[in-house]
């Protein structure tokens, strides 16, 4: 008897997960863009394998129609609706105003000011995440000269800068250099999001100027970038080119054959070219001959765990503990930080990385202030 009752509360809590339902609303770019909008489909995903909720998405085929599929999902009266950007708030703090029984989140903006009780805002301290990537660069780059891509030229996008800006220089203090960063946006528009030609310039004039290292926060328009790094593969030294590291910090790094053709075996004349992902680890998209031994042109990734912040909401609404207002992600408790992996791991050196961790815990404790404009 007790087995059966046991089989029957099982199949019931199966059934009242399966009720759940989650529909998601994405940002400019897609839910397949490598980047932000796939870091919270992937964590979407891992909700509805954990949890057995069911997932319904929306990817709007122009800025126009952003809350066309936000309006859709509450009227079928959606447990959750999650809408993935800045560009969906306005759309979600007047349905959530609507619809005050169905709940929704939005990442990267607060709805309703923080004061709708259906309502969460997902917030990140990307500008911590983003010092700790900014002074990997400047740790690393041979020339002195580090670049930062922004997608849309916004406060949000700004903080990125900001921190990445205040880590090289950082590094640059330390190692008495210096350095430059140089700066450039895709756009003033929601098309900077998805523009990979427009950033591919970008960091054709950053890299002429010699910056040998590029962080790029710009949504699918960063593919450009990373297309534009793994293509020119080095930068030789020369005309504006100047090397303010002799040493060869990669000397001891495999290099794949074409690297070796394109730019020699000598490493105090050619130096690889770097991109640093965000969002999502991009590592992987720096291996061009599917060998995470040799040379990988992704440098590390800025680690924004927007799928973290995804699961944890659809996680609140299937335990019943969801709440409105704010809830943010940084340094403290894993909402932001670099990838580390097999990818990159040659390229970093040890003490750079026991340096890095210094610097979090300062940063988490409040000795180490990281700006958030620029």
């Amino acid at each position: 008897m007790k087995r059966v009752l046991a089989l029957l509360g099982v199949l019931a809590l199966g059934l009242s997960l399966a009720q759940v339902r989650v529909g998601i609303a994405f940002d400019a770019g897609g839910k397949f863009d490598r980047s932000f909008n796939q870091s919270a489909w992937e964590g979407a995903q891992k909700a509805a394998k954990d949890f057995g909720v069911r997932l319904f998405d929306f990817e709007p085929a122009d800025p126009s129609q952003v809350g066309q599929g936000i309006r859709t999902f509450a009227e079928e009266g959606f447990d959750l609706v999650i809408g993935v950007g800045f560009a969906n708030e306005p759309a979600i703090t007047a349905t959530a105003r609507e619809f005050p029984r169905v709940r929704f989140a939005v990442i990267d903006a607060v709805p309703g000011e923080g004061k709708l009780a259906n309502a969460v805002g997902l917030v990140f301290r990307e500008h911590e995440g983003s010092f700790l990537v900014g002074y990997i660069a400047g740790k690393l780059s041979r020339t002195g000269v580090v670049g930062f891509i922004g997608g849309m030229d916004i406060p949000l996008i700004h903080k990125f800068e900001a921190g990445f800006r205040a880590g090289a220089e950082y590094a640059f203090k330390e190692d008495k250099i210096q350095g430059k960063v140089l700066v450039g946006y895709v756009g003033n528009t929601p098309a900077a999001w998805n523009d990979p030609a427009k950033a591919k310039e970008i960091a054709a004039a950053q890299v002429r100027q010699g910056a040998d290292i590029i962080y790029a926060a710009a949504g699918g328009s960063g593919l450009g970038l990373i297309d534009y790094v793994k293509q020119t593969k080095c930068l030789k030294e020369g005309g504006n080119v100047r090397f303010v590291r002799k040493a060869d910090p990669y000397a001891k790094v495999a290099k794949y054959a074409d690297y070796t053709r394109a730019c020699g075996t000598d490493g105090t004349k050619a130096t690889p070219l770097f991109f640093i992902g965000v969002d999502a680890n991009q590592n992987y998209l720096g291996d061009t001959d599917n060998n995470p031994a040799t040379l990988n042109h992704g440098l590390t990734s800025m680690m924004k765990r927007v799928d973290v912040a995804t699961y944890e909401v659809i996680k609140s609404v299937v335990q019943k503990s969801f709440k409105g207002g704010v809830r943010e992600f940084g340094l403290s408790n894993n909402g932001v930080g670099y990838a580390l992996d097999e990818y990159n791991k040659a390229l970093i050196p040890a003490g750079v990385v026991s340096r890095l961790e210094v610097l979090k815990q300062q940063i988490i404790k409040g000795q180490l202030k990281v700006p958030e404009t620029r």
